[in-house]
C-alpha cells in the first residue's frame, strides 16, 4: 500500500494534488525553482492520464525524472511494483524521501539524469520511463535514455506541447529531433495538458507522449548511429535546399557522388529533408 504520511497518501483517498504541492513545499520551506523548470502537475486527471498511458503492473520497475513534491510518483506507486525518482534539486530529493519513509518501493536518487547511466542507476533491471521531465533539459534527458546501451521498455513523458508534436511528427514536417527521436523508438501522442493544470502555470501548453523503443534502433551496426546523425544534420543543416546541394555542402564537395548514392538509395536529388 502506498505511504499514509501527511505529504504522501493514497491518490483516491488523500488530498488533492493542489493540497499536496502546497503541504510538501511548506513542509519543507520550499518553492519552485525557475532555474529547473519546476512547474509542478495539480490536474489529478492528467497525472492519472500520464500513470496509465504507462501500462504499469505490479512487477514493473518505473524511472521517473524530477518527481519534485511527488503527485506523479504517488501515482505511478498505485500502479507499478517500485519507483526510482531522480531529483536534481537536493531539498526536493530529502523532502520526498521523508514524505514515503514508509514506503520501502520507492528509492529516492539525488542526481542529474544527464550525469546518471540508466543501467547502473536500474541495476540493468527492466524498466519504463514515466515522467513530467523539465522542460529546458527534455530533450537532452529523452536522448540519454534512447540510446542508452540499457534502454527503458517504454516511455511516457509530459513535454512542451510543440516538442511533443515535433517528437511525433509524420514524413513532410520532421525534422533533426523528430529523427532523433524516431529513430530510436515509435512515437505518439495520448493526450494534451493545459497551462493551467500545473503551479506555477507555464507559459505554454503541454502534451503526454508515449515513446516505444525498437529492439534494435534504426537497424544500426555498431558505430553506424554517428555516421547517420552526421547525414541527418547536413540535410536539415539546410532543409530549403535541395537533398543533393544540403548534403554537398554539408559532407563533400563531391556533388556527383552524393548524387549517384542518393540515385542508389533511390531518393530524388531534388527533394528537401
Amino acid at each position: 500500500m502506498p505511504p499514509t504520511t501527511t505529504d504522501a497518501p493514497s491518490p483516491r483517498s488523500g488530498p488533492s494534488p493542489a493540497r499536496l504541492v502546497r503541504a510538501f513545499l511548506d513542509r519543507h520551506g520550499l518553492r519552485p525553482r525557475k532555474s529547473l523548470g519546476q512547474h509542478f502537475l495539480i490536474d489529478a486527471g492528467a497525472l492519472r492520464r500520464i500513470a496509465d498511458a504507462g501500462e504499469l503492473n505490479a512487477d514493473d520497475l518505473v524511472v521517473e525524472v524530477g518527481p519534485g513534491p511527488g503527485t506523479l510518483t504517488r501515482e505511478l506507486l498505485a500502479r507499478a511494483g517500485s519507483v526510482i525518482a531522480v531529483e536534481k534539486d537536493e531539498r526536493a530529493a530529502e523532502g520526498l524521501r521523508d514524505s514515503y519513509a514508509d514506503d520501502p518501493r520507492l528509492r529516492v536518487v539525488a542526481a542529474d539524469m544527464l550525469a546518471t547511466d540508466p543501467g547502473e542507476l536500474t541495476g540493468g533491471a527492466a524498466y519504463s520511463v514515466v515522467a513530467n521531465l523539465p522542460y529546458y533539459a527534455a530533450s537532452p534527458i529523452l536522448r540519454r535514455f534512447l540510446e542508452a546501451s540499457h534502454r527503458p521498455e517504454r516511455v511516457v513523458v509530459l513535454l512542451q506541447r510543440e516538442v511533443a508534436e515535433s517528437a511525433a511528427a509524420k514524413p513532410g514536417v520532421m525534422s533533426i529531433f523528430s529523427v532523433a527521436i524516431q529513430v530510436y523508438a515509435t512515437a505518439r501522442i495520448v493526450g494534451h495538458v493545459k497551462a493551467g493544470s500545473f503551479t506555477p502555470p507555464p507559459k505554454v501548453e503541454s502534451s503526454i507522449v508515449r515513446l516505444d523503443p525498437y529492439p534494435r534502433p534504426g537497424g544500426f551496426a555498431p558505430g553506424e548511429a554517428a555516421a547517420f546523425f552526421e547525414i541527418v544534420r547536413a540535410g536539415f543543416g539546410t532543409r530549403r535546399k535541395q537533398l543533393a546541394n544540403a548534403l554537398t555542402h554539408g559532407l563533400t564537395e563531391d556533388r556527383g557522388r552524393i548524387v549517384a548514392a542518393l540515385n542508389s538509395a533511390g531518393v530524388d536529388p531534388k527533394r528537401r529533408a
